[in-house]
């Protein structure tokens, strides 16, 4: 019965009818009736209205649309009165309003209730279309109380009973709204769910079946560890669905069971334990039957993939999953060019860019990829290789192709064990390229490539000869896909080479190059372009030679008349121009650099179209002559920094999409990405928002390039880039470059007007206020390490006391809050590592959870460096508020919290002086347990403390630091203390104690004898730090002849030859080390010529050079 008079029922189906007219005029007026007589004037009469549409109307598709349009409204933002901006329309209204709209709605949930039809069987039941519709309304409303912390008690109830229910649809419903918002079931209904989802999982129907396993899925993503494991009961009946799928031949079923299973083994991968092996055995037969769909094929084997990512322990241990993976891998990637055998038509096409992700080939590339990464070397290398030797020399083209993008796919993976056996490698690789079929070479190209990334360094250094020599023929290939591959390949050789390398091949890879820069394909010219471009940026001025031939014909192509089909040749022309130009440099250019920047100029004012492929390229290229003119290029800022600025200062383009046609529209635009919301779907414009980060990113580079002269553009990007974009959160590149762009614009302006000029202090004012407020507004971990990374280098710039105490109290607040959010996400961490079952690894979020955390803490630890050297002692006060999580954080048993406390002591050791003592009863003991730690780390940090106390801390602390002399000499002498991990430890133990002994030597007992045991904690070699101080106190014993030296006079000599090789001693510190070396020599009467014959010739000619 409706609760609404006929008048309003008849206003709202003339609505409806107009909302759906195609009269482009109808409609419009029809939304703007909706929106200003409807949702703004009576909310709940329109939800009420659409809800007995639903309900009663006699047109199936009217039905179907009031529930579309119910969903949209509903979820619509209103302003809410109180302390909240907004809530979504429903749930603004008045509590009587909600109740009987969601009676109503629940009402519509029953089949007879809904337009209805019969079966195959003769049974009535509802139109899937309208009851989906519906469903999806209730599940709008169920989200909105479940997202609000509210319940629906009788939508519980209502679902629990249809999924119970005789009709299959109302059962299918049920789980499908289960599957949308499954945070409405509640922890006190786990024996409800379990019972009905056991029920679900046997169902008659396939559709309920399947729908169970989605809501099953649904479910285990917003449950915590605990409460998954009530369920793991249920994985047999779960995995029994699955057979007779695949045994009647259903692929679209299997393929929707399996995204299911793909969910669950991403939130619950152990759940599969005891049964892990069966469903492997049966992944591993769907991959294989080539009756089923490509679709679902790829599913199972990504279900197998996803085990690999969640469970890598699960899948090494499995008898058959390794070996059997990487087979059906190999065999999905021969699955290619099945109606092109003599690769025609591959070769005919010009559109590289042809999506081919859902084809089988490229799946299990793919796939092969992840195992490699995952399981690593040792799993995948044994099985992938006892089929590569003889796919490689198979007769089939096929079998060829796939065994050479196997080695593209695994190399990064499979890095450490394949870069000792790269020369076998490549003799299986390289043949390929003389191979008979196009594709294979391609394929052989790619590898070369590949592997050149992978194993950068090594196939550079030793092996370019043979791949230069195999690959630079191939630019003659008869096929222009293969000559754009090698070319391509080239790039990915040449980016890592040194100049050394390629100087010896330049003459044949540029005459090939510009042989097909010639040719009739102009992919092949663009491609050609890029190498020339890549080799330009490697060789550097060894490029200079063949400066004449190409930089006139690059000139050529850049004073061509601008024709649309050209615009892309022409962007790879002004970046290879550019590249050359930064190669060689501005003498060697000549007139021709400033020929250059007007040719771009001119380029530039031409471009019409938003969509040309050269601004882009054109910004970059600015960028690049920037840094070749230096302040040569001031005069062209007036032209070049207008569309950067624009760009720079683009606002996000954000649209609402209230329906699936129009998420669809946009998943088929470029340049979207779809961002769910509270049950909204939001479309961003990302290539706007990329547009933007990389123009501030060049901004950056003109700033730091040209310093003082950039002054004039700093306030306009300051106030309408930098700081608005520390706040642009649809994008967080954005604000990191917005972040790493302040400090060169402050520098900028002190360069122009001096560290004290008026104009600097106004533009740090308005900075720092902003900057402070970002430290405790940032949600990203990673981007609100970049902040604090932007304020310490901010205030090294401003300098001394540019922190008032109000700033240094926010400062201080903002830290607090960062600490107190950092100290939840370690304890939540803790509480899930406690949940993780035998086998599980830690979650790749979680890893990178935690090195975020790290690097955050060590950016803090740096602003805090960088406020006591510019502070001193101003900043105690404020610094001491947080006290509480020093004394926690140094008494953690993590070890990053631990350094993180100690380094800041530090801080307070070195930069307060004497009234650090104040503070000694939260220093002292630290120092003392520092110096005894597990890690190396913190090892070096608390001796580096003790040396600074020695050096800085004054009376106060100087029995302290002589009482911790044995503890330095026991870092010296601990076990690996000379190794990598190790060695930083000992060298700065080495350097404290010679700072205690020029320092604080009244207090220590027989310095002599000390002196003595210190010379053998030499050399210092790696820690540039440490090593001034161990060698100037080595340098004052040498001119005060003390006997200790003169003892050891050949050690101490051989410690200072390898401090000079090691390069830890540079400039005036070296020069006075070399005088006292000397010195050494003639006082002691040693021949340094035969103690220097039996070291490296390296370290002789480094000694040389110095006593020469």
């Amino acid at each position: 019965m409706s609760v609404l008079p006929p008048e309003l029922h008849t206003a709202l189906t003339q609505l409806l009818q107009g909302l759906s007219s195609a009269d482009n005029n109808a409609r419009t007026y029809a939304e703007e009736q909706l929106n200003n007589e409807w949702v703004v004037a009576r909310p709940d009469v329109l939800l009420m209205g659409l809800v007995e549409h639903i309900q009663a109307d006699p047109e199936p598709s009217t039905r179907s649309f009031a529930a579309v349009l119910f969903r949209r409204i509903a979820a619509k933002s209103r302003k809410a009165p109180g302390p909240e901006e907004s809530k979504e329309l429903f749930l603004a209204l008045p509590q009587q309003q909600k109740l009987a709209i969601r009676q109503k709605l629940l009402e519509c949930l029953h089949s007879d209730a809904l337009p209805q039809a019969r079966n195959k069987g003769g049974n009535v039941v509802a139109l899937p279309q309208v009851r989906h519709k519906v469903e999806d309304a209730v599940a709008e409303i169920a989200r909105q109380y479940s997202d609000n912390g509210e319940l629906w008690p009788e939508l519980l109830q209502a679902l629990f009973h249809a999924s119970q229910s005789q009709d299959a649809v109302q059962r299918e419903g049920a789980f499908r709204i289960f599957t949308t918002t499954p945070g409405i079931i509640e922890s006190q209904h786990e024996d409800t769910v379990l019972a009905a989802f056991t029920k679900g999982f046997k169902d008659v129907d396939i559709a309920v079946r399947i729908a169970a396993m989605e809501a099953f899925s649904s479910l285990f993503a917003v449950v915590n560890k605990r409460v998954q494991k009530k369920y793991y009961s249920l994985v047999p009946e779960l995995l029994n669905i699955l057979p007779p799928l695949k045994d009647s031949g259903d692929s679209d079923n299997l393929s929707k069971a399996l995204v299911a299973l793909i969910e669950l083994a991403e939130e619950a991968p152990m759940m599969f334990k005891h049964l892990f092996h069966n469903l492997v055995q049966f992944s591993i037969s769907v991959i294989a039957d080539k009756d089923l769909g490509d679709q679902t094929r790829q599913n199972a084997l990504e279900l197998m993939g996803t085990f690999a990512d969640y469970a890598g322990p699960l899948c090494k241990k499995d008898p058959s999953y390794t070996s059997d993976m990487v087979t059906q891998c190999l065999s999905l990637m021969t699955d290619v060019g099945q109606d092109d055998d003599d690769a025609g038509a591959w070769n005919a096409t010009e559109d590289l860019d042809v999506e081919e992700s859902d084809l089988n080939h490229v799946a299990g590339e793919q796939c092969m990829d992840r195992l490699a990464n995952k399981l690593g070397g040792p799993a995948i290398l044994p099985p992938t290789f006892t089929w590569l030797p003889r796919m490689i020399s198979s007769q089939s083209w096929r079998d060829r192709h796939a065994a050479l993008m196997a080695i593209s796919a695994i190399s990064e993976g499979c890095r450490d064990l394949m870069v000792g056996e790269l020369g076998k490698v490549l003799d299986l690789v390289v043949p390929a390229l003389r191979d008979s079929h196009p594709r294979v070479r391609w394929a052989g190209c790619n590898a070369l490539g590949q592997m050149s990334t992978d194993f950068a360094g090594t196939m550079q250094e030793k092996y370019h000869h043979i791949v230069l020599s195999s690959i630079i023929p191939v630019l003659d290939a008869p096929e222009p896909r293969i000559q754009s591959h090698a070319a391509a390949a080239l790039v990915n050789f040449c980016e890592e080479a040194e100049k050394n390398i390629l100087e010896p091949y330049l003459d044949e890879l540029l005459s090939r190059l510009l042989k097909i820069l010639s040719g009739p394909k102009r992919y092949v010219q663009e491609q050609a372009l890029s190498t020339i471009a890549t080799i330009a940026d490697s060789a550097e001025t060894a490029f200079g030679k063949y400066y004449d031939t190409l930089m006139p014909m690059l000139f050529n192509v850049l004073r061509e008349e601008q024709l649309k089909d050209l615009r892309l040749l022409r962007a790879k022309a002004m970046e290879c121009a550019t590249l050359i130009a930064l190669a060689v440099g501005k003498e060697r250019m000549g007139p021709d650099a400033m020929d250059l920047v007007q040719i771009l100029g001119v380029i530039q004012q031409n471009i019409t179209d938003a969509a040309d492929p050269q601004s882009q390229y054109l910004l970059h290229c600015w960028g690049r002559m920037c840094r070749v003119l230096g302040q040569d290029f001031v005069p062209y800022l007036s032209g070049v920094m207008p569309p950067l600025l624009e760009l720079a200062s683009a606002k996000a383009d954000i649209q609402l999409v209230d329906n699936d046609d129009d998420q669809a529209k946009m998943h088929q635009e470029e340049g979207w990405e779809m961002v769910p919301l509270k049950g909204k779907v939001i479309g961003i414009k990302t290539s706007v928002l990329e547009d933007k980060h990389m123009a501030i990113e060049l901004i950056v580079i003109y700033a730091q390039q040209l310093e003082g002269a950039f002054e004039p553009y700093v306030m306009e990007i300051m106030e309408k880039v930098s700081l608005p974009s520390l706040a642009f959160f649809f994008h967080d590149p954005t604000r990191v470059a917005s972040a790493k762009s302040i400090p060169v614009l402050l520098n900028a302006v002190k360069e122009a007007h001096g560290e004290r000029s008026p104009t600097l202090q106004k533009i740090w004012g308005v900075t720092v206020d902003k900057l402070l407020e970002v430290l405790s507004a940032e949600p990203a971990i990673d981007t609100l390490a970049e902040m604090y990374q932007c304020f310490y280098e901010s205030v090294e710039v401003v300098g001394k006391n540019c922190l008032t105490p109000t700033h240094m109290a926010a400062f201080t607040e903002a830290v607090k809050n960062t600490l107190e959010e950092y100290q939840v996400r370690v304890k939540r961490r803790a509480e899930e590592w406690q949940e993780i079952e035998e086998g599980e690894e830690e979650s790749e979020e979680t890893l990178f959870a935690i090195e975020d955390d790290q690097t955050l803490l060590s950016d803090m630890n740096k602003a805090f460096h960088t406020i006591f050297k510019n502070q001193e002692t101003s900043f105690l006060p404020a610094w001491s508020r947080l006290m509480s999580f020093y004394d926690s954080f140094i008494a953690s048993s993590d070890s990053t919290q631990r350094q993180w406390a100690l380094c800041i002591m530090d801080d307070v050791l070195e930069f307060c002086g004497d009234q650090s003592w104040s503070y000694q009863n939260h220093i002292r003991q630290p120092l003392i347990d520092g110096m005894r730690d597990p890690i190396p780390a913190n090892r070096q940090a608390a001796c580096y403390g003790v040396g600074i106390a020695a050096r800085k801390g004054g009376q106060p602390w100087s029995s302290f630091v002589a009482g911790a002399l044995p503890m330095l000499f026991q870092v010296t002498q601990m076990p690996h203390a000379r190794e990598d991990d190790h060695v930083f430890a000992t060298e700065n133990a080495c350097a404290a104690i010679a700072k205690v002994l020029q320092s604080n030597a009244s207090k220590v007992t027989d310095v002599q004898e000390v002196v003595q045991h210190w010379i053998g904690t030499l050399p210092v070699v790696n820690d540039e730090e440490a090593a001034p101080y161990a060698y100037m106190f080595l340098a004052g014993l040498i001119e005060q002849r003390n006997p200790a030296v003169t003892a050891m006079a050949s050690q101490c000599f051989i410690y200072i030859c390898q401090a000079l090789e090691a390069e830890t001693l540079q400039g005036q510190t070296a020069q006075r080390v070399v005088g006292a070396a000397k010195q050494l020599v003639q006082n002691a009467g040693i021949d340094a010529t035969q103690i220097l014959a039996a070291q490296s010739p390296e370290l002789q000619q480094t000694v040389r050079s110095y006593f020469a």
